[in-house]
């Protein structure tokens, strides 16, 4: 039974329970508090917890009163850690369409209106104001990405560094473990804060009169300066290529950025974490439990969603243009032992209610534990955002034997009666005509396991697109490779006897996608019998690709315009497509494609048409996209001649 010293401290009550007068560090999140290792705050508190710290945490602050909550637990010996949460909180706090969202999937019962937006800058701004000659140190996945200038897609303005906002004195980006060892061991030291400048993953504001930080193993590149980038949109972009492709380098340079009258300092990256420093941040003394304050709350969707599963790398190397995962964790897989995650399994069965069921033993992607280079002299100077896109690289080892063991060894233990895959699977990686290098008995052997022991009744995968030109700018290999592992699946399903679904992932308004992609995503998906619900519209988030051209209107690579829908009506009629079942779209479907004299799509998406007629000549994308622009306009001209009567 845990008791409440089990937890983290909140409360001044709390703290006295540990017998403690004062804290050295005192942690501020936009997440309620779960003391578990999926939960970014839980693992930085325990993390310096393990340094011998006395810490506490105030979850989900209140910004709308007197900010007691500021200053309840007084001044910290060491700093103040400021995250935003698990989430960017504009994610968390609006949808695609930037409408409010109704639930925050980090707050209990999945309450919304307790975390601001723009989070981490609003907590430390007022920490700084409360306590100026305290340090605060920002983390986590917003300010992580939010380091540089960057394309705010919820205000649409391009915004400074998180720094400059939030006032903050030091920025850890990426996971947070690996800097916060450094930093403690230098404060403990006698070390003043204002005097780190040289530790890896971090960044900091440099005023033009202060010296600048020197480091021997260190080369330094220049980008251009948030004022050149704020009347420049190629330029801003072209600054993209230099960040992505130094964040993922395992030497890389360091980063100036001028801005006002200072300059942004981001020191390189660590090397990937190794499997006995991962152990460890998962070895840590979680309870793995909400904290009781909230017991009489509600549930917090988040956790439920989570409390029966097993997180076993971190890392992504697909590098989509879409994704955020490998500019926070890096594309290099750091991965568990399996010893540590028969630990972690073994916690698990032991909960209340555990009825015998694991949800998930995944990461970012569910099937890349233990893939990494052959020859690490190769990785060692590769500039590549993706090991994978546009083909696999040669020196990956991409072999699923590690995973299949894994799997087999987790379904041995005597309280596990099913163990599922939750994460999303790269279906692209199972697929030999794609995998060139890898054992096609191997492949089938371990997508044979999935669907056979680790699936109920669905298998999740994103193929995201269908259109090879879409394909190409996401890193994403061509549709036809869904096709190949579509035609695998089917067999082993056959085979088993399984009556699996496949249940594909798709992103419509993606840059470089237009309306004309979506008919034939629409018709080819319905030709393989899907009738489409995991969809989603593409989000411009910072530290993407994709954003950065969904901004700027170039790509940070080539520097060659590129188009994106922005225009609410653009992105609805894109999605639109995805739901060519529903009869309320049919009419609409009926009168885009016979303008366009696509009779065989008209086919395929609504055969039953009688209103067809064959409209011959060539048919190009923009006269798709002027019969659509027809179509709304004669939909506005209707609506007002009914607003007229």
């Amino acid at each position: 039974m845990n008791k409440l010293s089990d937890w983290l401290p909140t409360t001044n009550k709390e703290v006295k329970l540990r017998g403690w007068s004062a804290l050295d560090v005192i942690l501020f999140s936009g997440d309620a508090y779960v003391d578990h290792p999926a939960f970014g705050p839980a693992v930085i508190g325990r993390i310096l917890e393990s340094y011998g710290l006395r810490v506490a945490i105030v979850p989900q602050p209140s910004v709308n009163d007197n900010l007691q909550d500021f200053t309840k637990l007084g001044t910290p010996k060491l700093f103040f850690g400021v995250t935003g949460g698990c989430m960017d909180p504009m994610v968390s706090n609006y949808t695609a369409s930037k409408k409010r969202r109704d639930k925050d999937a980090y707050t209990p019962n999945g309450d919304k209106g307790f975390r601001p937006d723009y989070a981490t800058s609003v907590y430390s701004t007022i920490l700084k104001e409360k306590f100026p000659d305290v340090p605060v140190l920002i983390g986590g996945i917003e300010a992580s990405l939010r380091r540089v200038t960057h394309y705010d897609y919820w205000s649409d303005t391009l915004k400074p560094t998180i720094l400059e906002d939030s006032k903050a004195d030091l920025l850890v980006y990426g996971m947070g473990e690996q800097p916060l060892r450094e930093i403690v061991t230098l404060l403990q030291k006698g070390v003043p804060f204002s005097s780190i400048k040289t530790v890896n993953q971090t960044a900091f504001l440099l005023k033009n009169d202060e010296q600048l930080p020197k480091n021997k193993n260190w080369e330094d590149v220049t980008i251009n300066s948030h004022e050149v980038c704020l009347k420049d949109k190629k330029k801003f972009a072209s600054n993209f290529k230099t960040i992505e492709q130094e964040s993922n380098k395992l030497y890389a340079n360091r980063i100036f950025q001028k801005i006002n009258t200072s300059t942004l300092v981001i020191n390189p990256p660590y090397h990937t974490m190794t499997e006995k420093e991962i152990d460890a941040s998962f070895d840590l003394p979680f309870t793995r439990l909400p904290h009781p304050k909230y017991n009489k709350r509600g549930p917090i969707p988040a956790f439920e969603m989570i409390k029966f599963s097993i997180n076993i790398h971190r890392g992504c190397f697909g590098g989509c243009s879409f994704c955020t995962i490998s500019a926070h964790q890096g594309k290099f897989i750091a991965s568990r032992s399996q010893d540590s995650i028969l630990k972690e399994v073994d916690k698990v069965v032991k909960m209340p209610d555990f009825k015998g069921y694991l949800s998930d033993i995944g990461g970012p992607s569910a099937n890349m534990y233990k893939m990494k280079g052959k020859v690490q002299g190769i990785c060692d100077k590769c500039v590549s955002p993706s090991c994978i896109s546009p083909v696999i690289c040669h020196n990956l080892d991409t072999s699923h034997k590690p995973l299949t063991d894994l799997y087999k060894a987790v379904d041995k233990h005597p309280k596990i009666k099913k163990s599922f895959i939750g994460s999303g699977i790269r279906h692209d990686l199972l697929v030999p005509e794609f995998n060139k290098l890898a054992d096609p008995k191997e492949l089938d052997a371990y997508t044979e396991e999935v669907m056979t022991n680790h699936v109920s009744g669905r298998l999740k995968v994103a193929p995201e697109h269908t259109s090879d030109n879409v394909l190409k700018l996401m890193r994403k290999p061509s549709f036809s490779y869904f096709h190949k592992f579509k035609e695998r699946f089917d067999k082993i399903n056959f085979k088993k006897k399984l009556n699996l679904q496949l249940i594909p992932y798709f992103i419509s308004s993606h840059p470089a996608c237009e309306l004309e992609d979506m008919a034939n995503l629409a018709a080819e998906t319905k030709d393989m019998g899907f009738q489409l619900e995991q969809v989603q519209g593409f989000t411009p988030t910072p530290m993407t690709v994709a954003t950065v051209i969904y901004y700027s209107g170039y790509h940070p690579y080539t520097l060659k315009p590129m188009k994106s829908s922005k225009t609410k009506n653009e992105r609805d009629q894109q999605h639109r497509f995805f739901f060519w079942y529903k009869r309320e779209n049919q009419q609409w479907i009926k009168n885009i494609l016979t303008k366009v004299g696509r009779d065989d799509l008209l086919q395929k998406l609504v055969p039953s048409s009688n209103s067809w007629k064959k409209n011959k000549g060539v048919k190009t994308k923009d006269t798709f996209n002027d019969a659509v622009s027809f179509t709304s306009r004669k939909k506005k001209k209707f609506t007002s001649k009914k607003k007229r009567k």
